[in-house]
């Protein structure tokens, strides 16, 4: 199945309440993200803590500018979450062994810094409570309102689906594609739909090495490539260049990190395949014997012996049902969940053996909540320079998407 089409056929918790359509993203401030730490700097260590806010730049990108501009690899430099380019985002980062008054005189364009402390460790991926989002709906329905609340109303008790949102599966929405590709030993097809196969969403210098590359003219696509976002895609073309073509030996010249990234994308697309079935049977937030269920507490899991006699702590939203990151390690769930998720694979065309395969970057799996709370919440209208909005602000927990929310409000997927 493409991505584009898994997506479309997504399901809604909420389908028989009526959306407000919409659309987001119109103005970098329409969409503002800000973390909630896990925890805050002591004040004093070897690593220096900064908050950053960024405007039109996703983490990596910004990580890039950063760490150029003080002379620092980007791995030296610590984040505790993805944030997407569209929007401004608030996030702390941390760097060692370095001057607070370095980076506080940093002057990048898009990038400021808000604040410096100092801690005793690096900020590693995860290191994060959750996130507070506060997003401006242009264009929706006459007094949306109403309608907003209710929807609002019925995902705090039920639960937000857990997806995985499209900004996972990348702007052509090929990354899981590239990470099936890469399980099955299609190193030919990954490298193309990395570098080439130009489509309707490419434009500029970026098209133009795609077209180079489709040509085979892979010095001069790496040449063309766009400097910062794409210097992957310009790395990957050098190598290509240089060993004559060679597929493999090229998905290897990207870093760890992006690969890894294309390899968990089709892991999350799976996922989103055993959530839509959930709720299409409506089973999302209903436990079944076999399931294996996660304490949102501490996200610990066990095996679901009774439904029946764990089912009231699932409506307390104590606990709720798992989907899988398939993986070599992960735990299998039994019964009806099991045969959901057998059948979800198979269906991939990917096997238990690729996941453990060589270039798998070691997929030990894990399970993931099919529902995540919505936390505190804001709904009301307004109307600024730009023209009438509706907001929405909620939090959300660490690794859920703001897209689950705002595609229930909006009947859509707005861009």
């Amino acid at each position: 199945m493409e991505q584009t089409q898994a997506r479309s056929a997504i399901p809604f918790l909420t389908a028989t309440l009526p959306g407000v359509g919409g659309a987001i993203k119109r103005y970098d401030e329409d969409f503002v993200v800000e973390e909630i730490p896990r925890y805050h700097p002591s004040g004093g260590g070897t690593h220096v803590y900064f908050t950053i806010e960024k405007r039109g730049l996703p983490t990596l990108a910004a990580i890039q500018h950063i760490a150029r501009a003080l002379g620092r690899q980007p791995r030296d430099i610590g984040y505790a979450g993805m944030k997407d380019a569209h929007g401004v985002t608030r996030q702390m980062l941390s760097l060692e062994h370095i001057e607070p008054g370095r980076i506080e005189s940093l002057s990048l364009a898009r990038i400021k810094v808000l604040a410096i402390s100092r801690h005793t460790n690096k900020l590693k991926l995860g290191h994060l409570a959750g996130n507070r989002f506060v997003i401006k709906i242009r264009d929706a329905c006459p007094s949306p309102e109403p309608q907003t609340r209710a929807v609002v109303e019925l995902l705090k008790r039920r639960g937000v689906p857990n997806y995985f949102g499209p900004q996972r599966f990348g702007a052509r929405g090929d990354n899981a594609l590239i990470g099936k590709a890469v399980l099955l030993d299609h190193y030919d097809d990954a490298v193309a739909l990395m570098l080439g196969r130009p489509g309707p969403l490419d434009h500029g210098d970026a098209r133009r090495a795609r077209e180079l590359f489709e040509k085979g003219d892979y010095g001069a696509a790496a040449d063309v490539w766009p400097r910062g976002t794409f210097s992957q895609q310009s790395r990957m073309c050098r190598a290509l260049a240089r060993n004559g073509g060679n597929a493999r030996q090229t998905w290897r010249a990207a870093d760890h990190t992006l690969r890894k990234l294309f390899l968990s994308a089709f892991q999350s697309e799976l996922f989103n395949r055993v959530l839509a079935r959930r709720i299409e049977l409506e089973l999302m937030d209903k436990l079944l014997t076999g399931d294996v269920a996660h304490k949102h507490v501490n996200g610990a899991c066990f095996h679901v012996e009774s439904a029946d006699a764990e089912q009231p702590r699932c409506d307390g939203f104590e606990i709720s049902p798992t989907g899988p990151l398939f993986g070599r390690r992960m735990t299998p769930a039994s019964g009806q969940p099991g045969e959901i998720e057998s059948a979800v694979m198979a269906d991939s065309g990917v096997g238990q053996e690729e996941l453990s395969g060589r270039d798998s970057g070691r997929m030990d799996g894990a399970r993931r909540p099919l529902r995540i709370p919505l936390g505190e919440t804001r709904v009301e209208s307004g109307e600024d320079e730009h023209g009438l909005f509706l907001l929405l602000g909620f939090d959300l927990p660490a690794g859920a998407y703001a897209t689950s929310v705002i595609r229930e409000v909006c009947g859509n997927i707005p861009e």
